[in-house]
C-alpha cells in the first residue's frame, strides 16, 4: 500500500491560502488577535507572502529588498510598521484598527 506523501504545517497553510483567498483575511485577523505572541503575525505574513507568489515577488511589489523582507518576517524579525503596511498592501490586504468590545 502506497502512503501519501505528507507535507509540513507551513506548506499546508500556504496551500490553503492559495486555494482559498477568503481564508487570508481571517488568518491575518487571527494572527493580529494574538497580542501575547507578536511573532505569530510575522509567521502569518510570511505564509501570506509565500501564497501570493513568494517572498521575492511580494518584496518587489512592496518596494522592499528581498533580504530585508526575509529578515523582517523571520522568527527574530522586528519590522517597522511601514514594512508591515507595505507587505499587507502588496498581498492585497490592510491592517486596520477597531474598538475593543
Amino acid at each position: 500500500m502506497k502512503r501519501k506523501a505528507s507535507i509540513s504545517h507551513d506548506q499546508a497553510i500556504v496551500r490553503e491560502l492559495k486555494e482559498n483567498p477568503g481564508f487570508a483575511e481571517e488568518y491575518l485577523k487571527a494572527a493580529l488577535e494574538d497580542a501575547h505572541q507578536p511573532k505569530v503575525l510575522l509567521i502569518a505574513l510570511r505564509h501570506l507572502a509565500e501564497a501570493k507568489g513568494g517572498i521575492a515577488k511580494v518584496a518587489k511589489k512592496a518596494g522592499i529588498k528581498r533580504e530585508s523582507l526575509y529578515r523582517a518576517l523571520s522568527s527574530r524579525g522586528n519590522p517597522w510598521l511601514s514594512t508591515l503596511a507595505a507587505v499587507t498592501k502588496a498581498i492585497g490586504l490592510r491592517i486596520t484598527v477597531e474598538a475593543d468590545q
